[in-house]
């Protein structure tokens, strides 16, 4: 498709069908089951898709939802393969971070629980069921609208089917931390206890800690008090 062919879609839902099949999805998934057979919706203000290539780049103030998956920035590139796995990689604006959020699956009776996560890049493997979250990295974990564990690091890779995620603080190979790690080149993490975990305090008493509002930009709030 050529670019000059494209109009320019300001707030303009455009579904794209997912063709990943449940039965690829083995073992126990933690992340929310019925997301894997959704279709990929994007809301941008501009669209440029190659059909030969199998790629589309969506750009200005662009929100993919797909299921519980949420992302948000400034660019997204999503590619398909040959056996209609998707793939994406969103892009902030210079300065700030892009955001993604997905509901967990929970045991019935549970609190629900969310992952939430910031970067400057943000990759999702559709495949592998795999977020990356790249340069000033910042994950979070929800039970019950509670803020239960919060990881920062220059790099985080968070699988999604084995609820595995691994932090790198990035330091130089002088020992100096890497001016884009914004954290000292220090991985940081924040772990409450668990209910019924010995050591767990009760819950305060305060109101519970609200999600970010799925259609506007994320981390920009936080970005501009940094």
């Amino acid at each position: 498709m050529d670019a000059r062919n494209v109009p320019s879609m300001k707030k303009t839902l455009l579904p794209l069908a997912l063709a990943c099949a449940l039965a690829a999805a083995t073992g126990i998934v933690h992340a929310e089951k019925a997301d894997s057979a959704k279709p990929m919706n994007i809301e941008a203000d501009a669209l440029r898709h190659d059909e030969l290539q199998q790629t589309s780049v969506f750009t200005g103030n662009v929100v993919m939802t797909k299921g519980s998956i949420v992302l948000r920035g400034a660019q997204l590139d999503v590619r398909q393969d040959a056996e209609g796995y998707q793939y994406g990689v969103i892009k902030a604006e210079a300065g700030k971070r892009a955001f993604f959020r997905q509901k967990r699956d929970t045991v019935a009776g549970q609190p629900e629980e969310f992952i939430e996560g910031e970067g400057e890049v943000i990759e999702y493997d559709g495949k592998a069921d795999i977020v990356k979250f790249i340069r000033r990295g910042e994950m979070r974990r929800y039970r019950g609208g509670q803020l239960s564990d919060q990881v920062t690091g220059s790099i985080i890779v968070y699988n999604n089917i084995t609820d595995v995620y691994t932090v790198d603080g990035q330091k130089t190979s002088g020992g100096l931390p890497s001016s884009s790690v914004g954290q000292g080149g220090r991985v940081r993490a924040i772990m409450a206890p668990k209910d019924g975990t010995p050591g767990a305090q009760p819950k305060p008493a305060t109101p519970a800690t609200q999600l970010r509002q799925s259609m506007t930009l994320g981390g920009e709030k936080d970005d501009e008090k940094k």
